[in-house]
C-alpha cells in the first residue's frame, strides 16, 4: 500500500495513500475512492459532485483489480476505504473549500424539505417499486438531479457490473436512487407530488 500510486479527482499525476491522507480535509474519516472503466468516465461521475464542491479528494480506479483489493484491505493507516458509489454520503461533518476573504459564499438553491420532500420520495417509491431498493436525498449532488447507489452492504456497482458481465452474478441488486432537493427538476416534480390527485 505505501509503494501504491492512483490518480485522483484532484490532483494531476499520481498519489500515495500517504499523501492523501496528508490532505484530508478537516472532519473527513475515510479514504474516499470510485471504480470504473476510465478517468474521463470517473471524472464525469454525478456521485463526485459533492466530494468536487467540498474539495475532497476521491481516488479514481481503473484497473480491474481494483474491486477486488478493496475487498481484502480495509484501511490504511487507520483511515477505512469508502466507495462513493456505496452507502450513504456524509458530508455534512467534512469542511470544505475555504473561500477567499471577502468572497460571498455562493448561494444555495432553494431546496425541497418536510413534508413536500415526503411526498415526492413516498411517490417515487410507489412509482418504481422494485425498481429501486430505496429512494432518499443526499447531499452527494450538486448538479445533477439524481444519481443512483449501492447499499452499505451491496456489492460496489462496479464490480457488480463487471460480474455480471462474466456471468459471475446473476442479477445486480436494486440500487438506491438518491435525490437532489436543490434541483429544479426535484423542486418541480416536488410541488407535482403535492397537488391534488399528484404522483
Amino acid at each position: 500500500l505505501k509503494l501504491a500510486r492512483f490518480h485522483s479527482s484532484e490532483r494531476e499525476g499520481l498519489v500515495s495513500l500517504a499523501d492523501y491522507v496528508a490532505a484530508m480535509k478537516e472532519g473527513q474519516n475515510a479514504i474516499y475512492t470510485i471504480s470504473g472503466e476510465s478517468l474521463e468516465a470517473l471524472r464525469r461521475s454525478p456521485q463526485l459532485e459533492g466530494f468536487r464542491a467540498k474539495g475532497v479528494e476521491v481516488l479514481l480506479l481503473t484497473d480491474a483489480v481494483d474491486d477486488f483489493w478493496q475487498n481484502t484491505v480495509t484501511e490504511f493507516d487507520g483511515k477505512p476505504f469508502q466507495s462513493v458509489t456505496r452507502g450513504a454520503a456524509d458530508l455534512g461533518e467534512i469542511k470544505g473549500k475555504a473561500t477567499a476573504e471577502g468572497e460571498a459564499e455562493e448561494a444555495k438553491p432553494e431546496k425541497v424539505e418536510g413534508a413536500a420532500l415526503g411526498t415526492l420520495i413516498a411517490a417515487l417509491k410507489q412509482n418504481l417499486g422494485d425498481a429501486v431498493k430505496d429512494v432518499r436525498e443526499t447531499d452527494r449532488l450538486t448538479d445533477s438531479a439524481v444519481c443512483l447507489v449501492a447499499g452499505d452492504a451491496d456489492l460496489d456497482m462496479h464490480l457488480a457490473r463487471m460480474l455480471k458481465q462474466h456471468q459471475r452474478l446473476d442479477a445486480a441488486p436494486a440500487r438506491i436512487l438518491e435525490i437532489n432537493p436543490g434541483h429544479p427538476l426535484i423542486r418541480r416534480l416536488a410541488e407535482r407530488a403535492g397537488e391534488p390527485g399528484g404522483s
